[in-house]
Formats: structure tokens, sequence, C-alpha cells
């Protein structure tokens, strides 16, 4: 059956180019070959994820892509294949399960015929599998199940059900401390929140004060600037009354000497 092209959001009518097609089927036989159980020495799965994601990058730069969420859509899912590539070459089983934890695999069926996401059946895989290596850590065997030499020599030395009891004690005391840095991991969360909070707060306060002073210098600033207006239209309209009054002294005095000197002309004799 051939796969559904754009994962269930594609649109009526508008058909898959080749790339597309080629990146889906290649992303199909990268599921099935995270599903099943690999040799340590297999190379062809991270290839084809380094494939998966030079496909992906061609495919955003073609000019008729896809809808924004199928390319979201296959990025998660490329996403969760190279993390989980990543995850199986930790050392530690612990170590494996907690990157396990932070992996988000695809939300979206990839072929018609699944009815859950593959890349989600191998997360719960993968997560199965991670617990099952660290309950083996921790009860004193390897992964391939063979005892180790302390372990040995403990039940040479003990009876078989004090071992266990005291593997189990062990176990429940490496679960315990787990637990206890979490709850100290979500306290000191709690606390940094809170005290964000409590910033934000302060900020939100000051700024509130903030504009507050300076919608009252605006509205001063206003409230000066029309009283300068007035002013100086005052100041206008008393220069202007000051030198009419001036000119029409001078015309006066002018006045006053030109009949001044025709009467000082007429009334004084002549010199002969």
């Amino acid at each position: 059956m051939a796969p559904a092209v754009g994962v269930g959001h594609r649109p009526l009518g508008m058909a898959a180019s080749r790339l597309e097609l080629n990146l889906v089927r290649l992303l199909c036989r990268c599921e099935a070959m995270a599903a099943e159980k690999r040799d340590p020495d297999e190379w062809r799965l991270e290839k084809y994820v380094g494939a998966l994601e030079d496909m992906l990058q061609a495919l955003k730069a073609q000019s008729s892509k896809p809808t924004s969420e199928v390319i979201n859509e296959y990025s998660r899912k490329v996403e969760f294949l190279k993390g989980m590539l990543q995850a199986e070459k930790l050392t530690s089983s612990s170590e494996k399960a907690l990157a396990n934890q932070f992996l988000a695999p695809g939300r979206v069926p990839t072929t018609a015929k699944e009815r859950v996401p593959a890349t989600k059946t191998v997360h719960l895989q993968s997560r199965a599998r991670y617990a099952g290596e660290m309950r083996s850590e921790l009860l004193g065997k390897n992964i391939s199940g063979e005892p180790e030499l302390d372990v040995r020599k403990r039940m040479v030395s003990e009876p078989r059900p004090v071992d266990e009891k005291q593997s189990a004690a062990e176990l429940d005391l490496v679960l315990q401390r787990h637990q206890d840095l979490q709850e100290k991991l979500a306290e000191e969360m709690l606390g940094l929140a809170r005290s964000l909070k409590t910033n934000t707060l302060a900020a939100q306060t000051v700024i509130k004060k903030d504009n507050q002073t300076l919608s009252h210098s605006l509205k001063m600033a206003d409230q000066n600037l029309e009283k300068l207006k007035t002013e100086s239209e005052r100041l206008e309209q008393h220069t202007q009354k000051s030198v009419n009054w001036l000119l029409w002294a001078m015309l006066i005095i002018v006045c006053f000497i030109f009949v001044s000197m025709i009467l000082f002309i007429r009334i004084m004799p002549k010199l002969k």
C-alpha cells in the first residue's frame, strides 16, 4: 500500500511531489527499522536519518512545498529518530531513559494502514527497554543478564533470599533518591517561579508609577505651553499698543514744532 502522503494534513486536489514521496517512503523504512531489534554495529539507520534531513531541507526549499503542518510533522518525526539514535549511543541506562523522556514522537500516522504513529510505538518500546536495562543494572546484572563479580561473591557468601531482599532495598533506595531529587528540583522551580512573579509584579508597579509621573509631566507641559502662548499674545498686544502711542506722540510734537516755527517767523520782525 502506498504511503499516505502528507500524513492526513494535505488538502484535497493537491498532489505530492516526487521528493515528498521519496521522503515518506524513506521515513516509513526508518520507522520500521527503529521498531526492530538492531545490532550495535548497525549503521544504515543513521545514514538513512541523515538522508531524511537532507531531503527535508530540500523539500522546505521547494516552491510547491506542502503545508506548514505537514512540514512540522515531518520535522518532528525526523528529530525523534535523530534523538533516538543519540540516546542509544549513551553508556548508562539511566541516561538513555532520561534522554528518551525528552523525545517527542509523531502525532499522526505516516501511512494509511497505521492506527497509532510508528514513532509513538517506537518511543514506548524504547522506554520499556531502557526501564528493563535500568532494573537489570540496579539488580546487579548487565544487559545480557549475566551476574556481575560482586553479585557472585554475595551469592556464594549469603543465601539467595537475602540477596534478593538487599537488591530490592537498593532499588527502593535508588528510586527514593530519584524521587527526592525530583521533589527538590520541583521546589526549586516553584521558588524560581515565585521569585519571577514577585519581580514581575514589582516591575509592573514601578512601570505604572513611571507612567503616571510621565502623564503628569506631559499634562503640566501642556498647561505651561498654553500659559506661554497666552502671555506671548498679551506681550505682543502690549508691544503693538506702546508703538502706536509713541508714534502719535511724535507726530503731535512735530506738528507743534512746525506751528511754533511759523508763528515765530510771523511775529518776529524781519532783519534789515
